[in-house]
């Protein structure tokens, strides 16, 4: 029984669950903008300052957490520990009625229960036990996991909340998170696979090693403009198609095709990674998001247009995820790959935070989601540049070391 939970095709199953429901839940927040503004009679900063706090406090947390699963405990346990703190602050964002509790619930307590759930841990277990040749294809499919969450999440919470209030909608994501919990468990056993070869080089090393190397810095650079685009729009475009006459289920279901063809895409990047130069594909899915949201900004908002957009987006949501992850393996090597991944993963969560802000800062000032937009737009170009200048050649790792 214990090989059963030992196979790597059973580890990439449980670290795709984990991720479903840890990106399909944080998805699914934008689709609470509306609800708890109304009812609490807040304006739509004071929520989106709370969420893009998570964010940001995800990013924070995310190398520290990470450095935990690479040097001090399993990653199965952190990410089990992480996932309970994630339901807890879920539970209390239903009894948050002022902007201070929402800001400790569902921006402090989420984020940095995210920070061990989301991505950059079960990437880290499946970027260490995957075939080297397989390595980008099956990044891909733990990432499709978080976009099959999107669209399952999405219908499913549109719907407690317009039966039960958005309160109750809450408590129903923290059930579903909570199952995320025993799957860590389940997956204890990666550990002994992950770490059954000898270290090449010590944490301190490595950090060292990607602080000197001028293309991680781009890339994660341009990761703050993955995470600024993806959190802007995943936040205020059901607000946006709201304002625009949308009702609430072409919302809803704009965030839902969103997640569905995004597991398509996630997966056909894992696979043209393997293919074809990682940083070159980074380039033309920034240029095709721009090119995107230019052309959505000027057509009018009706059915056809939103579930077109959504599904264009869906293709280009999260496939920049095992591409990027993929070219830190591929220069460092998987050993540290969690924490590396983190601080890239990092800066995307700054651009989450200011993406989100800005949103919502911007709305309240203007009156319109205009500005944001064409910030995304300039955004793209400016990614698109910074992923043709890495240097994305696997470096020298040296000789096998002791670690105490």
């Amino acid at each position: 029984m214990k090989s059963f939970w030992r196979s790597p095709f059973y580890i990439l199953f449980a670290a795709t669950a984990v991720v479903l429901i840890a990106n399909g839940s944080r998805q699914s927040f934008g689709l609470f903008l509306d609800p708890i503004i109304t009812d609490l009679d807040w304006g739509i900063s004071e929520f989106a300052l709370a969420i893009a706090t998570q964010n940001l406090v995800m990013g924070i947390a995310a190398p520290f957490t990470g450095a935990l699963a690479d040097r001090y405990m399993r990653p199965t346990t952190v990410i089990a520990l992480a996932a309970g703190l994630y339901t807890v602050g879920l539970a209390l964002i239903s009894v948050s009625v002022t902007p201070e509790t929402m800001f400790l619930s569902a921006g402090v307590i989420v984020g940095i229960g995210a920070s061990g759930v989301g991505l950059t841990l079960p990437l880290g277990i499946v970027g260490r036990i995957a075939p080297e040749k397989s390595r980008t294809l099956w990044l891909g499919i733990v990432t499709g996991g978080g976009s099959a969450g999107q669209f399952t999440f999405g219908l499913t919470t549109t719907g407690l909340i317009d039966s039960f209030g958005w309160a109750s909608g809450i408590l129903g994501l923290a059930a579903m998170v909570a199952v995320a919990v025993p799957l860590a468990y389940s997956m204890r056993w990666a550990g002994d696979t992950a770490f059954s070869k000898p270290d090449t080089e010590t944490l301190g090393s490595a950090l060292k090693r990607a602080s000197s190397h001028r293309g991680y810095w781009l890339l994660v650079m341009g990761f703050f403009v993955c995470g600024f685009q993806v959190q802007f729009v995943g936040t205020h475009l059901p607000k946006y198609l709201t304002d625009s006459g949308a009702g609430p289920w072409l919302a809803a279901t704009a965030i839902s095709i969103i997640g569905l063809f995004n597991l398509f895409g996630t997966i056909i990047a894992g696979w043209a990674g393997g293919k074809w130069r990682k940083r070159n594909l980074l380039s033309q899915i920034y240029i095709a998001r721009g090119l995107l949201f230019l052309i959505f900004l000027y057509l009018p908002v009706n059915e056809v247009t939103v579930i077109g957009f959504s599904a264009i987006l869906g293709v280009l949501w999260l496939s920049t995820v095992p591409l990027t992850s993929g070219i830190v393996a591929q220069i460092f090597g998987p050993r540290y790959m969690s924490t590396l991944f983190a601080i890239v993963f990092l800066s995307h969560q700054i651009g989450a935070f200011t993406g989100v802000f800005l949103g919502g800062l911007f709305y309240d000032i203007f009156g319109t989601y205009e500005a944001a937009w064409w910030l995304a737009i300039g955004l793209s170009a400016t990614a698109a540049f910074l992923h043709c200048c890495i240097n994305d050649r696997p470096i020298k790792l040296p000789a096998p070391v002791k670690t105490t």
